[in-house]
């Protein structure tokens, strides 16, 4: 639905069952800078144009997860009716949280009350309706550590169908992230992938040594298709940097795609491509939207 395959910050996911049609992360964001730039005019354009398909789909929900507060995972300033009359199912806003996202979370609550028929916190959540179970993780950290907080990844299976969301895992490079993909073996799971824009800097070489471990142990527990997106996605060499887990995937007849190419469409990395955008199409800066939120 919308994805930085596709062109903004967001890892928006619509599933539907005979059962429950859920939306998950409803939130779309723009990188501050790259390259010293700050988002070109085509990115605010395109981040308009998901946040209205977000929204579309979301009058289509009957439940809405939000696994963490960063503001490409939720919008607590626009269109809250979307969650109006639906079931919000959200990452605990006040146990495993770093304080920038305890603080988000209470903001956002404020802004949301009343609107929601019914509030359930994530952690460990389950709910059987018909054929389809949906169930929630318990925290994990959002990359190596507690810095940026803690998210829950989002399993849902109908009879034979099933599919695994891991939020910002950022790999996932630590057993405990990987463990609950483990347990569930999902027919398609949809993981953000190592932050290999950052590599070196923010994110190490031996993380992500150990994200392509984990993902291959992934692909032996019998995956049909993985979706790799989000943080890789910001990285133009992102094929180059997995290169090893897409000759094992093809070996065993797994699909690597993006979210993009999963919605049968063209590659669009805007912000990884955000200084070409700049050569190709000048714009006077000092029109350009201030960005004043970081992810």
């Amino acid at each position: 639905m919308s994805s930085d395959s596709m062109g903004v910050r967001s890892m928006a996911t619509f599933v539907e069952t005979r059962d429950l049609r859920v939306l998950i992360d409803p939130g779309v964001a723009l990188g501050p800078y790259r390259y010293g730039l700050p988002p070109h005019p085509l990115e605010w354009k395109k981040l308009e144009k998901d946040w209205k398909v977000i929204v579309s789909y979301a009058s289509k929900a009957d439940t809405i997860v939000i696994t963490h507060y960063h503001y490409d995972h939720h919008n607590p300033w626009e269109n809250l009716e979307i969650y109006e009359g639906k079931l919000l199912i959200l990452k605990n806003p006040k146990d495993n949280i770093n304080y920038s996202q305890r603080e988000r979370a209470h903001f956002f609550l404020k802004q949301i009350e009343g609107l929601p028929r019914r509030v359930e916190i994530a952690e460990g959540f389950k709910l059987n309706v018909g054929e389809t179970t949906l169930e929630i993780s318990k925290p994990v950290f959002h990359g190596t550590n507690s810095k940026l907080g803690y998210v829950v990844e989002v399993y849902i299976r109908e009879g034979d169908e099933s599919f695994l969301y891991s939020s910002d895992v950022e790999g996932p490079s630590l057993n405990e992230q990987v463990a609950f993909i483990l347990e569930n073996r999902p027919k398609v799971v949809m993981i953000d992938g190592p932050m290999t824009y950052m590599l070196g800097y923010r994110y190490s070489v031996n993380s992500l040594k150990s994200s392509i471990a984990n993902l291959r142990r992934i692909l032996e527990s019998g995956v049909e298709q993985m979706i790799l997106d989000h943080h890789l996605l910001r990285d133009l060499a992102w094929r180059e940097r997995i290169s090893e887990l897409l000759v094992e995937a093809e070996k065993r007849g797994v699909k690597i795609l993006t979210s993009a190419e999963y919605a049968g469409k063209e590659l669009n990395m805007l912000e990884a491509r955000r200084k070409e955008l700049y050569e190709r199409n000048p714009v006077d800066r000092s029109e350009l939207k201030k960005w004043a939120t970081e992810e």
